[in-house]
């Protein structure tokens, strides 16, 4: 039974098809319905059709199951999507994993498919009551939920675990885009010494707006980051951290995108030694994947597929020869200076998807000034060369 202030007459048969039937409804109009339903108000309804909407995409599995009880839809917003869930399932193994910020529990839920006994630990008792209940609608029987702070929870015990899972949530009040995990709710950096008393590997998750290198100077012993996007938008950076280990850090990104997984592994000291050759543009151009260009693989990339750049700071990259890469290929068509006589001159089109490297003005600029309309086949790169020169490179989908 779900309990505090959880209402079991949601899950009643007439309000499960009052939710499934109006989830393409206008939730203004819907609003203005008169309802005989007693049990629950509509404004509860409204919020599960909006909380259940959120998953249709993120957690198809939540969706297609029956007798989901939804938490408010910032819990949806925030939890990890199926997608990276399962990613980060594929990392672990063993007898025992601890997630101390179970949250929505979807992580949980793909980690219990590797690990033998999971612990889910939820500070907010009606989030952590909704989970236990989805848990049985979604038959996960190896998942044990702790209704306290994860941290409380290892200070009370002296269990060993396989593995430690932190999410840790920016506190209300930290400024802009730029954070530090101190200002994070849990404080891993104040709790790491507690964290590797009960297992000797952590994996933390966190927002991609986090400096790798602030992460890395504020944790200690970091083996691994995973810069993980799903196509090509960074979802989330993920921290491995094994005790005692002074090693190099690997960084592995991947963009998962529906036709496959690009992949590109280096170790982060490889970038401050790489020298990448800069080259006019030459057949192809490359445009690496949003995972790589977080990381700032900029010159360990061109070294390690044998690319030239075309300028130091434009991070676009040129071969004579096609080969695979981690990002989007194009076929050189024309290159020409920026200038919109010599642009009318070469190109013919009115339509045309336009990006910028490392040029002074913005795509919405240079369509106003060209006069082109988003869309078609052809892709224009407006970057500079290696001579620091403004060029428009003209090119097709390779």
């Amino acid at each position: 039974m779900l309990k505090n202030s959880l209402n079991n007459a949601v899950l009643n048969n007439e309000n499960q098809e009052f939710i499934e039937n109006n989830l393409n409804a206008d939730i203004g109009q819907l609003l203005l319905k008169k309802t005989l339903n007693t049990s629950v108000t509509l404004k509860l309804l409204i919020e599960q059709i909006e909380a259940k909407k959120r998953c249709r995409k993120k957690l198809p599995i939540w969706f297609s199951t029956k007798n989901i009880y939804y938490p408010n839809k910032l819990n949806i917003e925030q939890t990890s999507s199926e997608i990276t869930a399962k990613y980060k399932a594929n990392l672990v193994s063993g007898k025992a994993l601890i997630d101390l910020t179970g949250g929505f529990g979807v992580d949980c839920y793909y980690f219990s498919k590797q690990i033998e006994q999971v612990y889910h630990c939820e500070i907010d008792s009606n989030l952590s009551n909704i989970v236990q209940h989805n848990y049985k609608q979604l038959k996960a029987k190896n998942i044990t939920c702790i209704a306290k702070s994860g941290i409380t929870t290892l200070e009370e015990e002296k269990k060993q675990y396989d593995w430690i899972y932190i999410d840790p949530s920016r506190r209300d009040d930290s400024k802009g885009k730029v954070f530090l995990l101190k200002d994070c709710l849990p404080n891993v950096p104040k709790h790491i010494e507690l964290l590797f008393e009960h297992s000797k590997k952590i994996m933390i998750k966190t927002s991609p707006l986090l400096d790798v290198s602030s992460g890395i100077l504020e944790l200690k012993h970091v083996k691994a980051i995973h810069s993980i996007a799903v196509n090509n938008e960074v979802k989330e950076l993920l921290w491995i951290l094994e005790r005692n280990y002074n090693d190099q850090v690997e960084i592995k990104t991947v963009n998962i995108t529906k036709e496959n997984n690009q992949i590109f592994n280096f170790y982060l000291n490889e970038e401050s030694f790489a020298n990448a050759e800069l080259s006019m543009p030459l057949a192809y151009l490359y445009e690496p994947n949003a995972a790589i260009l977080k990381t700032g693989a900029f010159n360990v990339l061109a070294e390690k597929l044998n690319l030239k750049k075309l300028h130091k700071h434009s991070h676009l990259y040129t071969s004579e020869a096609l080969i695979d890469f981690p990002g989007r290929r194009f076929k050189i068509n024309n290159v020409i200076d920026y200038n919109k006589k010599k642009f009318k001159r070469e190109f013919n089109g009115v339509k045309a998807n336009v990006t910028t490297r490392n040029f002074p003005e913005s795509v919405q600029q240079i369509r106003k000034k060209l006069n082109l309309k988003d869309g078609g086949n052809d892709y224009l790169f407006f970057t500079k060369n290696r001579e620091d020169k403004t060029i428009i490179i003209i090119t097709i989908k390779a």
